[in-house]
């Protein structure tokens, strides 16, 4: 059964080492994007992130993204007494001086640990990167399955609507198929009366041979039969491509562009007022039909 391009996915968790969130958003495309926005201290997990995706997506803009909180990052910051005395050391005079000239000014703690050197992060051991990062793709899997599953869900609404076009598609060529037969004996009885009351108040005869060769002329011009069958032929191409594998969007698209070619045929070989309408009908699927297997997989 075919699977929609639109999908959400999400997953959390929590351990010693981190806390990390991956959401997955897929939207329609005519091929396969992957965005990924990982924190930057994470970045060599976008290989792996990328390889699962692919195995597990054909089509699709697939975004991926990684909020990701580390215990050593929780944690105060340590501060350097290095950096911090050197700071009050090189300040003092230029305090000192300006208290000379008057100038009232203090050394403000708080602003020298915000100058550079003076305060580091706890850096992330190596164990603990390891563990980030496992936690990070496994969540991108169980993420990943939500989505999936979501397609699963659109595609499952997508196909029943879908379905009801294929069906009203059917009804309305089943219908052409009854009434074209009589196209032709319509015009062979238009035809014949009007060269009879042109031939009477001519004065004039016509052979019944010349009539019967312009509506024979008449009935190959407007046969439609060939398109009828093909039509009915793709309508039975479509269901089964649909219901074989899940990657058939493109095929689909295909195959909806081979209906509108046979209704177009149509639509310009016979001049039935009935079939017209008919046929405009089968045209109005289609193009819904062609616009919602832009979003299949």
């Amino acid at each position: 059964m075919i699977n929609s391009m639109t999908g959400y996915g999400r997953a959390v968790k929590e351990s010693a080492a981190c806390s990390c969130q991956v959401e997955v958003k897929s939207v329609n495309n005519r091929s396969i994007k992957i965005t990924l926005h990982l924190p930057e201290a994470f970045s060599a997990c976008e290989v792996d992130l990328e390889s699962i995706i692919r195995q597990r997506v054909e089509r699709g803009s697939i975004s991926v993204n990684v909020a990701l909180s580390t215990a050593a990052a929780n944690q105060a910051a340590e501060v350097n007494q290095d950096v911090v005395s050197h700071y009050i050391r090189s300040l003092s005079p230029a305090a000192e001086e300006c208290k000379a000239s008057g100038i009232h000014c203090t050394l403000d703690l708080g602003q020298i640990l915000n100058l550079p050197g003076a305060c580091q992060s706890r850096t992330i051991s190596t164990e603990e990167e390891l563990a980030c990062r496992e936690m990070i793709v496994a969540l991108a899997v169980e993420a990943m399955g939500h989505m999936l599953q979501m397609r699963q869900r659109e595609g499952e609404t997508l196909w029943k609507d879908l379905l009801k076009h294929v069906d009203e598609i059917r009804s309305a060529a089943e219908a052409i198929r009854k009434q074209a037969p009589s196209v032709s004996r319509q015009y062979h009885e238009r035809l014949k009366l009007r060269v009879n009351q042109l031939v009477s108040d001519a004065k004039m005869s016509l052979n019944d041979s010349d009539l019967l060769r312009e509506v024979a002329l008449f009935s190959d011009r407007s046969d439609i039969s060939e398109e009828i069958s093909r039509l009915f032929g793709h309508l039975d191409h479509f269901v089964e491509v649909a219901g074989k594998s899940n990657q058939v969007g493109r095929t689909l698209e295909f195959i909806a562009q081979e209906m509108l070619r046979e209704a177009n045929t149509m639509g310009s070989k016979c001049s039935d007022g009935q079939i017209t309408r008919w046929v405009v009908q089968i045209k109005g699927c289609i193009d819904r039909i062609k616009e919602q297997v832009q979003n299949v997989e």
